[in-house]
């Protein structure tokens, strides 16, 4: 009947239409232009062909559709806000086309149908689900909302309350899920499944089921009267307002497309939901949030490769247990590599199972675990007190305390008694690797492997190549962090690696700020208003005032020229002096101490003030928003670029990925080097300029003056 190249149509048996999506040359579906023009073409080979009483819906593939072409967005996207909206209103007719067939029709969901993939799904009448499957419309999580009318055809087929939950929470759902809120008709395990979506539309075909009656309530208005309505629009608007955030525009948007379109037939809603896709696809979050998504796929397609380029990985170790070993420990073996730990002291063992087995628990407390899986896993990490097994492990992570001489004769120590060819990593956060390798007999074999703490929540790993360092070894570390469920970014040695680099400029913007008069408070609240999920006084505090004074001291040793912490006695310099270190010992800038519920509690240290006055030489003075965001933001974005010019990391994306997974940069500014392309090279230039009298901190590279002058950006669009 009809062959495309994702699309094929066959006449089955009994006169029932197969319309197949089966992608050419790939694992997935997915809707990209061409699979939508091919929808069209598919559809119109149904209805001219005589003798067809039904349609089901299927995929050749292990998913159903994974959703829309995410690549194609940024084209799609750059046109007027009108134009968007009639692009969507125009392929929505197409997915209406199939919805008014003049037969029942019957989708088979045998895997992932997000997005795009199941509103297809929800175009046709009647929808059977593998037990194998899952749907969802996760849009919101890109910042837009459903664009093939997942906003009109959800709330009448599963009521209004249950698709907001579904569409402005971007949830995926299992089919007992589906099942419940009829969002799907039946639920079969997966060789049934295309025997039952014919049986089921050869039975509404036959009269058993009305199938009429079931495509009405799609296409008419939604069934709420003025009250409901009032209560569930009234309840679910500001309570996704205050959850979501005034930075996520999408979900809130997505809840009016719904109420807005409420009272009117499919065809007059679905404009409505075109208009309301507009708006969001032109807000600098969709154009944030898009590019984040794309970023990952690409440090994921990364990661692919240097699982093929490294070592396996069958036995990995630690030395020194602890917190941090025990994280690591923790880490490795719940995603199936066993590890050996190692420390000089029985005390440190027992912290690090201890801390392994709180993590564990925690697991089976939530039900993501079964005990007797907590078990097992706990009991593929080796104590030991000495290198009796090291002879085995394809890998070694040094995690012992943060001091060069230690870790020099830890690390050579432990190159004595491995098998040749064995990769050592070091997790250290400062100390440069080079450095550490003047001990190493086999220095291609060593390189860093900087974990976040705490290593079991944050998600990124710094994989850290000295000079002698092999691409073998790179490409070890880095597909063991990936296996560790871990994403790596290969970084170039040097004070501060990447993400503390960055971090440290913008911590030496807000000195200078303090320096000059500004409230902590104040500061913390605008740059929590920006959207980081602590100030910078909250941070240092939760870093700890010690570990930033120190990190603090390498970076001012390696970049003397705009890190140096002489210059003037600063915020830091106090807090330490008075042994003031933060959440660790319970006062900082901030004191800290438990509520009556046993949960952490923050309070303004009214002494801080005092102390700050110290280092305030004009007394205190207030700044405008705009005034504090640059002075902390241009340093970061500047020594972003640094980074980038020097090859420490080799892209824009990898940069960006690492203070997101890093540090917590805002994901709806989508990291330093997209926030300086959504503010405007020229414009960054500008403020650059204005602040030229605070130092070199805010000394533009010579390669951003020409990307301004050429008006190029980091990420084209």
């Amino acid at each position: 009947m009809y062959t495309g190249q994702s699309i094929r149509v066959t006449l089955l048996d009994g006169g029932i239409a197969e319309l197949c999506f089966d992608r050419q040359g790939e694992a997935i579906n997915k809707f990209d232009a061409r699979t939508v023009q091919e929808l069209q073409q598919a559809q119109q080979a149904i209805a001219k062909t005589s003798g067809v009483n039904g349609l089901i819906v299927t995929s050749a593939k292990d998913v159903f559709i994974v959703g829309a072409d995410i690549t194609e967005f940024g084209q799609n996207f750059q046109r007027t806000e009108a134009e968007i909206a009639e692009w969507a209103y125009e392929a929505n007719k197409i997915f209406s086309s199939i919805e008014d067939l003049p037969f029942p029709s019957c989708t088979a969901i045998n895997g992932i149908a997000l997005g795009g993939g199941f509103e297809m799904a929800l175009s046709t009448d009647y929808r059977v689900m593998s037990t194998a499957a899952q749907v969802g419309l996760p849009e919101t999580k890109l910042g837009i909302i459903p664009g093939f009318g997942g906003t009109v055809r959800l709330p009448r087929l599963i009521g209004a309350d249950n698709a907001i939950e579904w569409i402005a929470g971007a949830t995926q759902q299992k089919p007992d899920a589906a099942l419940k809120v009829h969002a799907v008709d039946a639920v079969v395990t997966p060789e049934k499944l295309k025997e039952a979506a014919i049986r089921l539309v050869q039975d509404a075909a036959a009269g058993k089921y009305d199938w009429k009656a079931r495509r009405a309530q799609k296409t008419g208005p939604l069934k709420l009267d003025p009250i409901e309505s009032m209560m569930v629009f009234g309840t679910a608007i500001p309570f996704i307002q205050g959850k979501a955030g005034k930075h996520y525009p999408a979900p809130v948007e997505a809840v009016k497309s719904i109420q807005k379109a409420a009272g009117k037939a499919r065809d007059e809603a679905l404009k409505i939901e075109g208009q309301a896709i507009a708006k969001v696809a032109k807000t600098t979050v969709a154009d944030s949030l898009i590019g984040l998504f794309l970023n990952d796929q690409f440090l994921k397609k990364k990661a692919k490769g240097y699982i093929k380029a490294g070592k396996k990985v069958d036995q990995a170790a630690v030395l020194g247990a602890g917190i941090m070993g025990g994280g690591i420990a923790y880490q490795s073996a719940s995603k199936g590599t066993p590890i050996i730990m190692k420390d000089i002291a029985d005390k440190a063992l027992d912290l690090g199972m201890n801390e392994a087995n709180k993590l564990l628990s925690k697991q089976v407390e939530r039900k993501k675990l079964k005990p007797e899986k907590a078990g097992h896993i706990l009991s593929t990490i080796r104590p030991t007190l000495n290198y009796g097994d090291f002879g085995h492990v394809n890998i070694v992570v040094e995690a012992v305390v943060e001091n060069p001489k230690v870790k020099k004769s830890v690390l050579a120590e432990v190159e004595s008694v491995v098998a040749d060819g064995t990769i050592i990593a070091s997790n250290t956060s400062s100390i440069s690797i080079d450095e550490l390798a003047t001990v190493m007999k086999k220095p291609e074999n060593f390189l860093g492997m900087h974990f976040f703490n705490p290593v079991h929540k944050m998600p990124l790993v710094e994989v850290i190549y000295g000079e002698k360092t092999s691409k073998e070894a790179i490409a070890t570390v880095a597909a063991y962090a990936a296996s560790m469920g871990k994403t790596p970014i290969v970084v170039k040695n040097c004070p501060g690696f990447l993400v503390n680099r960055i971090l440290f400029p913008y911590f030496g913007g807000w000195l200078k700020l303090i320096r000059d008069g500004a409230d902590f408070v104040a500061v913390d609240k605008v740059m929590e208003n920006f959207g980081w999920p602590m100030g910078p006084a909250y941070l240092q505090d939760v870093v700890g005032i010690d570990t930033s004074h120190h990190v603090g001291d390498v970076l001012a040793e390696g970049y003397p020229d705009r890190m140096s912490n002489k210059e003037f006695r600063s915020a830091l310099d106090v807090m330490y002096e008075a042994k003031r270190y933060g959440q660790k010992n319970g006062i900082g800038f901030f004191k800290y101490s438990v509520d009556p519920k046993g949960k952490p509690k923050k309070e303004v240290a009214d002494d801080t003030y005092a102390l700050l006055a110290e280092v305030q030489p004009n007394g205190q003075k207030e700044f405008s928003e705009e005034e504090i965001i640059d002075r902390l933001m241009l340093p970061m974005i500047i020594e972003t670029v640094r980074c980038l010019d020097e090859g420490i990391v080799e892209t824009p994306t990898e940069a960006d990925m690492g203070l997101l997974y890093g540090i917590g940069f805002p994901p709806f500014r989508g990291g330093a080097l997209k926030y300086a392309d959504t503010v405007g090279l020229k414009t960054v230039l500008e403020k650059a300029a204005k602040y030229a009298h605070l130092g070199k901190l805010y000394e533009p590279t010579e390669s951003m003056k020409q990307m301004a002058a050429e008006g190029k950006r980091y990420f084209p669009q």
